[in-house]
């Protein structure tokens, strides 16, 4: 059965995740003299936390090749502030959303659920989820699509750091966690491992090693052992991430649940995602 945590993060997630894909988003991180690509990615998402090193992102975004992260990194701060990235980053977010929408942002109900939003993240805390930290440290957008916005991601952010705590709980390292999840069939494993960076000897590395822990099927596919590892990590990253959640009543969840589908249907319908 699924989680209400995992349920209306689903719901909501695309609101957020347009970021990544937008051309908006390289448009303003271009405009500060970055090159397009993982130099905004890299630099916009950690720039909550600071002018950080490649090791640092390495670490809180976890599954990236590190000799990627070390190669782009240490030049976007040469180039650029966080400060400039982050107000970069609400910039494009905005003209997205703008562009999306249209007036269906001024409707009451999207300052409602920003507010909602603001209500429940206090339940979140802090310890141990440093991209959460970083984020929870940015001042609340005053305009309420983008206070939606900063709110969804904030609850993306400390989902992502509790997903991670629970991976490296059981022994996962991040190339390892992209061939499971490739096992699973949500996602090719060729566009995880390019997205990410990983060689093609990383890659045989990891799942052979998977495949000694009987995770992993000669065929690539997850073994019922794995399967339960697999089910016990997205178990106990729901756990993990339940604590502002819980917080809603049922009728609030039903509806917020409501209008991030209508919102997340828009955006799909756009073309935001690639392969969507």
């Amino acid at each position: 059965m699924q989680s209400t945590a995992r349920f209306l993060w689903q719901r909501l997630e695309p609101y957020h995740g347009l970021i990544y894909f937008v051309p908006e988003a390289d448009q303003h991180y271009t405009a500060l003299g970055l090159d397009p690509g993982m130099m905004g990615y890299f630099g916009s998402r950690s720039a909550a936390m600071g002018a950080v090193p490649a090791e640092v992102i390495v670490a809180t975004f976890f599954n990236f090749e590190p000799s990627r992260v070390h190669a782009v990194v240490p030049e976007v701060w040469r180039r650029t502030s966080p400060e400039a990235l982050w107000t970069a980053r609400l910039a494009a977010a905005d003209a997205a959303l703008r562009r999306l929408f249209g007036t269906r942002l001024d409707q009451a109900d999207i300052a409602d659920a920003a507010e909602m939003l603001r209500r429940i993240v206090p339940a979140c805390r802090p310890e141990g989820r440093p991209l959460f930290a970083g984020h929870l440290a940015q001042a609340w957008p005053d305009a309420p699509h983008l206070a939606l916005w900063f709110g969804i991601t904030l609850l993306r952010e400390f989902r992502g750091d509790g997903h991670i705590a629970a991976l490296t709980a059981e022994g996962v390292s991040g190339v390892e966690a992209l061939v499971l999840h490739g096992a699973t069939g949500a996602v090719p494993p060729a566009v995880l491992k390019a997205t990410r960076a990983w060689d093609d000897d990383a890659w045989v590395a990891a799942s052979r090693g998977l495949m000694a822990r009987g995770w992993l099927a000669a065929d690539g596919t997850l073994t019922p052992v794995g399967k339960q590892h697999r089910d016990e990590v997205e178990r106990r990253t729901d756990e993990l991430a339940a604590a502002p959640w819980s917080l809603l009543g049922d009728d609030d969840a039903v509806w917020l649940a409501a209008l991030g589908k209508e919102l997340s249907a828009t955006i799909v319908a756009a073309g935001t995602f690639p392969g969507r």
